[in-house]
């Protein structure tokens, strides 16, 4: 399981050849086609005029999709080798359509930026990367391209959200902010605060011991957020995915991780059992609630979703360390 998250069973981007670059770059703009043209026909009746930006946008990544299929087939023949983003080290994956659907054009918006800027990133990097001068001009030409892509995905907010004052700058600044400091940090602090509950609890049902419920607290959160720190700078080096320096995402998810789990650890250095507990109890609610508000402000995620899946979801998860602790 660590091996996969850590993205070992995957291949180095700086491991593949121009054939494989060019067939890397075939398989991702036919995905993004599809991706555009499935936000067009779901926006298509209460938002045609971005319905039909995104065919627009669908029908020039099939135009690149030609471009790299005529360059491939002139340099190496007509055999296509299948290299897809899931199987190179670094690469975001694409979210599924179905996950984007009533979250709103703004929510479809910031997808489609992260989508051009990785796009863009990864044409950058593998123009870099080629020594012929033919192929070295297509992906020069496709990150340019893929740069006109996120100023259309801007220009999306200022149309239908009537924000037309938002300085561009301070706009990419937010998303990087989200991006690099927010989404691991979130996910931290989720990891941390719900998978801790059930040994924490655990422990101290099964004990009644407030030190010893304390130690297992800490070497779980401690050890989560160490974890939880090298997976996610060890999965994305952010050059691909623009998502910012591993090392601050590292740090942002070991942290959050950690604070998650000693929340509701810390109380038990209370030595009277039942209090430290409903403290400890009242945390683990603080905590759920902040993590809902934290999805429901910066991941567009409504809020009443946002509580179902964490706060019943944690909710389920601390019934059965006390269950376990009781047994």
């Amino acid at each position: 399981m660590l091996t996969h998250l850590l993205g070992r069973n995957k291949r180095r981007f700086d491991s593949l050849d121009e054939r494989e670059i060019l067939a890397l770059a075939i398989s991702s703009e036919e995905d993004d086609a599809r991706i555009y043209q499935s936000y067009a026909d779901m926006l298509r009746e209460e938002f045609p005029a971005s319905a039909k930006v995104f065919d627009g946008m669908a029908e020039e990544e099939h135009t690149h999709r030609q471009w790299l299929i005529d360059l491939f087939v002139k340099k190496f023949g007509d055999r296509i080798p299948l290299v897809r983003r899931e199987h190179i080290r670094g690469f975001i994956e694409r979210k599924p359509v179905w996950l984007m659907r009533n979250l709103g054009i703004e929510t479809i918006r910031q997808q489609v930026w992260e989508m051009e800027e990785a796009a863009g990133n990864f044409y950058a990097e593998a123009a870099k990367r080629t020594k012929d001068a033919a192929i070295r001009k297509l992906l020069g030409d496709l990150a340019a391209a893929e740069q006109h892509h996120k100023e259309t995905a801007d220009q999306l907010e200022k149309t239908h959200l009537d924000e037309t004052a938002i300085d561009e700058e301070k706009s990419q600044e937010h998303r990087r902010f989200v991006l690099t400091y927010v989404q691991p940090g979130l996910a931290g602090l989720m990891d941390g605060s719900v998978s801790t509950l059930a040994p924490i609890f655990a422990a101290a049902f099964a004990t009644h011991n407030t030190w010893a419920t304390f130690l297992v607290g800490l070497a779980a959160s401690v050890g989560a957020g160490i974890s939880m720190g090298f997976t996610e700078a060890a999965s994305d080096d952010g050059k691909l995915t623009g998502r910012g320096s591993p090392v601050k995402r590292g740090f942002a998810a070991g942290i959050m991780t950690a604070l998650g789990g000693l929340g509701h650890a810390l109380p038990y250095l209370i030595p009277e059992f039942w209090t430290a507990t409903i403290i400890a109890m009242v945390v683990v609610l603080v905590e759920l609630w902040a993590i809902a508000f934290i999805q429901n402000r910066y991941m567009d995620t409504p809020f009443w979703r946002a509580v179902l899946m964490v706060v019943f979801g944690g909710s389920l998860v601390f019934a059965a360390g006390i269950l376990i602790g009781n047994a």
